[in-house]
Parts: C-alpha cells; structure tokens; sequence
C-alpha cells in the first residue's frame, strides 16, 4: 500500500496558516452547529457523489471537501492563497459580467463566498449556489443569513444540474475546475451552455494555467489531484469546445484568470426573440469576523 507523503503544505505552510488563526474560536463555531442534522436539510438522495470527488485530499483535509472541518477552515485558509486579496480576486469575476442577470447559478460554490458578492453586485437577480459538499452549504447559509440575503443554497452536482434548458442568464464557476478532471471540467461547461438562455455568459475564475505550467514547484504546494491536469489544459479551447463564442481569457494578478463566454444568438433565436431574453453588454461572517479573511467583511 502506498504510503501518503507530506507536501509542502504538511511541513510548512499549515504551520505558518495556524499561526494567524485563532483556532479556538474556530472550534467555538465549529461545535455551536450540529453539523450532521444541518447538513441533512441540505442532502439529495438524487445526488450521487462521484468518486473522483470523494476519493481526494484537497487542501491537505483528509476526507476532501465531504466533512464539517472543510467547511469550518475553508475561508480561513483561502485567504492566504489568493494573493493579493481574497476579495479582489473574486471582485474580478463579478467585474467581468457583461450580461444583465436575472438569474444566476454559481457551480461548486462551496462556502458562498463568491456567491454572496453576486447576490450583492445583483439584488433584484434570483441567485442560487450549487454544491457536492452538503457542509460546505450550511456554511454558506449562515454566512447569507448573517449578512440578510436570500440565496437558494442546492445540493447538486455541476456536471448535471437537473435544471432546465435556458433557464439562467449567467453561469459562475470560482476555484472549482483546477479541482476536477479534465473531462468533467468539460461536462460542467457543456451543461452550462446547456443551462444558459441565448445571449447568456459563463465565466470561470481559477489558477492561471500559463503561470501554473512555468511554476510546476507551485503545483507540490497543496493537496490539489487534478491541478496538473488543469494547468496543461486551456479553458479558452475546451469553452469553444462546448459551443461558446466571444471567449476571452483575462489574467488576475498574474497567478489568477477569468475566461468569459457567452452562448451564440442563432437564426432561430433571433426569430423568435420575443420569447428570448436580450441583453445588454455592460460577508459579513457572522462570529468569524476576526479571524482574518477579507471575505469575512462583505456587507449587504
């Protein structure tokens, strides 16, 4: 049997994170939720968990993202790896929005954190966040609660929805595609394109596949499976792949990009424009506050 060796992260890093946590307080809010019970409001019998998702340490967190202390030290823990500011970096991706939604769908949303900035940016929008890690969502709905926004928080895979054709104007994906196999990340865009009206936008905010390549010693940092096999790839051709047009990709701090696109306006579309929506190019965390993340001081 394959013995698991320690990455960078186990020697160094997480000692240098835990450093500047309060994990006291961190353990307070942890034991102040019956995790199980909350996570069960959440939980689909529908939803089967694909084991490329539950056979995974990601972050180091053995169990992946499928357990309470993922949810609990997510955005403690984010911070730090999202240089140079976690909020400018996910501001990028509600900058890049060239559509006027008015209805969002965030894929592998995890805690919420882009989320609610979404909900922020587009309060008249209906905006619903989508997850695997039933945890993860009771940590994004308390965070939504505490800062007073109405999210519609789902248990669901990206890859299948369940969700009907056409039925959002803009699809969102933040750090999740360097976290799944290639051939899902391309499922979870052709079902985005699937999922988006005529004239919609998916965009997708991860790691820079150009520096990801040049910095390879990067990739041994963290517990990441798959960050290899995003880094070699090119989310510009596998967008084109699934139908999109208008693809762009745009660097955020050099180790950050958002690649943008929009599903094509046909013949048919245009005819029929009046039952189509046209377009217009264009956290507060609750008892957390202190403990350092700078998406812990979103307000509504």
């Amino acid at each position: 049997m394959a013995i698991r060796q320690n990455t960078i992260w186990d020697n160094f890093l997480s000692p240098v994170v835990r450093f500047f946590i309060d994990e006291e307080k961190l353990q307070r809010y942890a034991d102040s939720i019956d995790w199980e019970k909350e996570s069960d409001r959440f939980r689909r019998n529908d939803v089967i968990i694909p084991y490329y998702y539950s056979s995974q340490n990601f972050h180091g967190i053995e169990g992946g993202y499928l357990n309470s202390g993922a949810a609990v030290s997510y955005d403690p823990i984010t911070q730090y790896v999202l240089p140079p500011n976690e909020t400018v970096v996910r501001q990028a991706l509600i900058d890049a929005v060239k559509v006027k939604p008015r209805r969002i769908l965030d894929l592998g949303c995890g805690t919420g954190s882009t989320t609610l900035m979404l909900k922020q940016a587009f309060p008249k929008a209906e905006v619903i966040g989508l997850d695997l890690s039933p945890y993860m969502l009771v940590r994004a709905e308390d965070k939504a609660r505490t800062a007073g926004l109405e999210i519609l928080w789902r248990h669901g895979n990206a890859e299948k929805t369940s969700y009907q054709d056409a039925s959002f104007d803009l699809v969102t994906a933040s750090l999740l595609f360097h976290e799944t196999p290639t051939v899902v990340s391309q499922a979870i865009l052709q079902e985005s394109f699937r999922l988006l009206v005529a004239g919609g936008q998916v965009l997708v905010l991860d790691g820079n596949q150009n520096a990801l390549r040049q910095l390879d010693w990067l990739n041994n940092v963290f517990e990441e499976p798959y960050i290899r096999e995003y880094a070699a790839g090119s989310l510009d051709a596998s967008m084109g792949a699934a139908g999109f047009e208008a693809v762009r990709t745009q660097d955020v701090w050099w180790l950050n990009q958002i690649t943008s696109g929009v599903k094509p306006i046909s013949a048919t579309d245009t005819a029929a424009q009046a039952k189509v929506r046209q377009y217009i190019p264009v956290i507060d965390n609750n008892d957390l506050e202190d403990l350092g993340s700078p998406v812990f001081g979103i307000r509504a």
